[in-house]
């Protein structure tokens, strides 16, 4: 056969290839078999291709509008190193009761916000949400009592709900499961990214004398309100809505991105189905998504706490350094979980393995509490904040794609999402009262509690893993053909995760 034959047979291949993905792309067709098999094999090149055109053009929006997030959210702690305590004449655990009322609002809002998100469509949802956030953070410089503190954190908590999961939940309308992890980890990477940026940022902005008729700590919450304001302008124009509506696809890789999407997804007909309550039940209520949502829970108490009480921490550590010194001194910890974040998330990826990470990152975090709670040797207590920021970051990446994941259709994902995320904010609510004031310099109670959650995260991720591995075998003996025998498809469709064709993906 001739090199002529062979690029000709090639070419014919190829378009045959990209007749079959624009077909099972299309409104109505199915991309598998009723055992969940893929009807077309892709390109692998042409998915390479893909992903990193993704990469490009979503990630760093949703990056920089999530790390402002973050900030705006963490900023108190730094702000009440800088006077914020004095000024409002807080007492006792009045900083506490301020916390709480974001995570209040934070926990109502959150399933509402992300139904919200799938209703409006994550394109304008997004940015309008991080617009009304920037605004609440920007309110905050100019609150003179406690009364007003809770009421703008409250408001912050409800704009900010639908960002975490709306995010995920958007991802999740471009990304394969098994790739979905490591984007996360991408825009996620930037929540210990804001420890370190903010307390960056902080310092820098305190060393002005004052911005317009603002002073200290007010200024914080000016400048960094003002900065997310802007960018929720840029991402108006930044984010594309799904794959159909990218100008920046052509239509072949339209179809392409649908249809990998669909393949992986057992007797799905539409990427994008209608808002449908028995979905949205079954995605909120599915095994995975409840045991993973305890296990984010149990972290988040470990991440929020970091999150606002880093600052104290150091300064217990170094109580004899400067305010900027001490804001300092909370940035190293923070690089090095943000790169772990990053690692763990991309092996899994490369492994298409999740549940083994769930198992090892626990304890990083056994270890750093351990060191904290046995010694009080500062440089001891500082390096145990290294392992515990490596070790809790990970999980906000891993339990968001391990729902996603665990689910069929796009309202099922959206519910398995904002279930996993409000669960987590409990978590965010439980840390704002486990470092007390009392309880300084060494806080046991707060450190001992994070020890008894990352023993408990290490228990339930693995009793999780077996369950799944053996429930998969479980499905394996079902008869697929018996089982479904007499549905529509729509009553197909409704099983989602019930459907026996249907495998767990650890």
């Amino acid at each position: 056969m001739t090199t002529d034959t062979l690029s000709d047979q090639a070419l014919a291949d190829e378009k045959a290839m990209a007749t079959h993905q624009e077909k099972v792309a299309g409104h109505g067709q199915v991309a598998t078999d009723q055992y969940g098999q893929a009807l077309v094999e892709f390109d692998k090149a042409a998915e390479s291709r893909l992903r990193w055109k993704l990469d490009l053009y979503i990630v760093p929006t949703v990056a920089l509008l999530y790390l402002f997030c973050f900030i705006d959210r963490a900023n108190i702690g730094n702000a009440k190193l800088a006077g914020l305590a004095a000024d409002l004449h807080l007492k006792g655990n009045d900083y506490n009761k301020i916390l709480s009322m974001f995570y209040i609002s934070y926990i109502i809002f959150e399933i509402p916000c992300n139904i919200c998100c799938k209703w409006m469509g994550p394109g304008w949802f997004l940015p309008l949400s991080t617009l009304l956030f920037g605004v609440s953070s920007l309110a905050t410089a100019f609150v003179h009592d406690i009364s007003g503190a809770c009421g703008v954190r409250f408001v912050l908590g409800i704009f900010e709900a639908g960002l975490m999961p709306g995010i995920a939940y958007y991802l999740s309308r471009w990304y394969r499961r098994s790739e979905l992890a490591f984007r996360l980890s991408l825009y996620l990477v930037m929540a210990p990214l804001a420890g370190a940026f903010g307390g960056l940022l902080a310092s820098a902005i305190l060393k002005l004398d004052h911005f317009g008729g603002l002073h200290s700590w007010r200024m914080i919450f000016a400048i960094e309100g003002i900065i997310t304001i802007g960018l929720a302008i840029i991402s108006f124009f930044t984010l594309t809505d799904r794959p159909e509506t990218a100008r920046w696809l052509s239509q072949e890789e339209k179809d392409l991105a649908i249809a990998r999407l669909k393949a992986e997804r057992v007797a799905t007909t539409e990427v994008l189905d209608r808002i449908d309550m028995k979905k949205t039940l079954r995605g909120a209520l599915c095994p995975v998504t409840l045991a993973t949502s305890f296990i984010f829970l149990l972290d988040n108490i470990t991440v929020q706490g970091l999150a606002f009480f880093a600052p104290t921490i150091v300064q217990t550590i170094y109580p004899d350094a400067s305010v900027i010194s001490q804001q300092l001194h909370t940035v190293p910890p923070y690089i090095v979980g943000a790169f772990v974040n990053l690692l763990l998330p991309y092996l899994s990826w490369r492994w298409d393995h999740r549940m083994i990470i769930f198992v090892t990152a626990p304890f990083l975090m056994i270890t750093g509490y351990a060191m904290f709670l046995g010694s009080t040797d500062a440089q001891v207590r500082y390096g145990a904040t290294f392992l515990i920021a490596s070790g809790a970051f990970v999980f906000g990446a891993l339990c968001n794609a391990n729902v996603s994941n665990n689910v069929v259709s796009d309202t099922a994902r959206s519910a398995a999402i904002g279930m996993n995320v409000m669960m987590g904010n409990i978590g965010g609510l439980i840390s704002t009262w486990s470092y007390l004031q009392f309880d300084a310099p060494n806080y046991h109670i707060g450190n001992g509690l994070n020890l008894a959650t990352a023993s408990v995260i290490l228990i339930s991720s693995a009793l999780l893993w077996v369950w799944m591995d053996w429930d998969n075998k479980k499905r394996e003996k079902v008869d697929i053909n018996q089982a479904l025998a007499g549905m529509s498809q729509k009553q197909i469709q409704d099983l989602d995760w019930r459907n026996p064709a249907f495998k767990w993906r650890p």
